[in-house]
């Protein structure tokens, strides 16, 4: 097949690449970066350099694939994180459509169904419908719970005061993941014929590799760490609104991220993960990204 993956070599796209070309697939990586050109290559795949707002550099390195990964990279120096998230989406829809693309497999984020309330979610949810409205192109979102990589947000503040903070964690569920387990879904959803059993769809599917309650991420990752005693302290959303905006967040993206805390505090953006659970999670457990962590906070 050939199959073209945006997002470069990142936490998920470079796992991704290397198992679809040790697979056999002819791959196409999109990166923004000329100095990734060597990287992408000595992976065995072809490197597009370019920008996903050029919709005419999107038309032309999609044109003849069988498959496309998409997603949108996270960038927090925008004022307007869902007016990113919207052109992106409007590019992808534009350069598909004009290619014939029949299998897409998208990276969205679990409260993507969320209509309101999940901050910077929520242009994840606007990708999503933009993309359904695709005729004849087979989607699947794959919607990943709370990355562990977002820990490392809170090591200088465990450096600093001796604690986590946030507006959830506490005895709050949190339903988190692993990038290298998302890698293995996607590549697999994108190994998927365009029409099964005659029929061309769009399809959720969630991607969880353990779940904890913040109380015991912290002892898990204090233990790890060397301290025994690490807790998690929940804050209010004017407390967490403030830290940020004192740590030089712009406040549009400070207020994104409280929504976003408050919609895992209050649940809201796990109800229709509950409602679909895997049945099987991935293979990366807290404990092992414990290491990892120790290996960052130490460093």
């Amino acid at each position: 097949m050939y199959i073209t993956i945006t997002g470069s070599l990142g936490h998920i796209g470079k796992p991704l690449t290397r198992q679809l070309v040790e697979k056999g697939h002819m791959v196409t990586v999109i990166s923004s970066n000329p100095d990734k050109q060597s990287a992408i290559e000595a992976l065995g795949a072809h490197a597009a350099i370019g920008s996903l707002s050029d919709v005419d550099f999107l038309t032309a390195t999609l044109t003849g694939a069988d498959a496309v990964y998409t997603m949108v990279p996270p960038n927090y120096n925008v004022p307007d994180m869902r007016a990113y998230y919207g052109q992106l989406g409007h590019n992808y829809v534009e350069a598909i459509g004009r290619t014939g693309v029949k299998r897409v497999v998208n990276l969205s984020s679990y409260g993507a169904d969320l209509a309101e309330g999940t901050g910077i979610i929520l242009g994840a949810h606007d990708v999503e419908k933009m993309l359904n409205g695709l005729p004849d192109v087979a989607i699947t979102h794959l919607r990943p719970t709370y990355f562990y990589y977002n820990l490392y947000a809170f090591v200088e503040m465990i450096r600093r005061v001796g604690f986590i903070g946030a507006n959830y964690g506490g005895d709050d569920r949190l339903v988190m993941v692993a990038p290298v387990d998302i890698a293995a879904v996607a590549a697999e959803e994108l190994e998927k014929p365009a029409v099964q059993q005659g029929v061309v769809s769009n399809d959720v599917r969630y991607i969880v590799s353990d779940e904890h309650t913040g109380n015991e991420i912290a002892r898990t990752l204090g233990a790890a760490i060397g301290k025994p005693d690490l807790s998690w302290v929940v804050f209010t959303d004017e407390q967490s609104r403030n830290g940020m905006e004192q740590n030089g967040m712009p406040a549009s993206i400070a207020a994104d991220f409280v929504d976003l805390g408050a919609s895992i505090h209050s649940g809201a953006m796990r109800q229709d993960y509950d409602r679909h659970t895997p049945a099987i999670m991935g293979n990366v457990k807290l404990h092992e990204f414990a290491k990892e962590f120790a290996a960052m906070f130490n460093a």
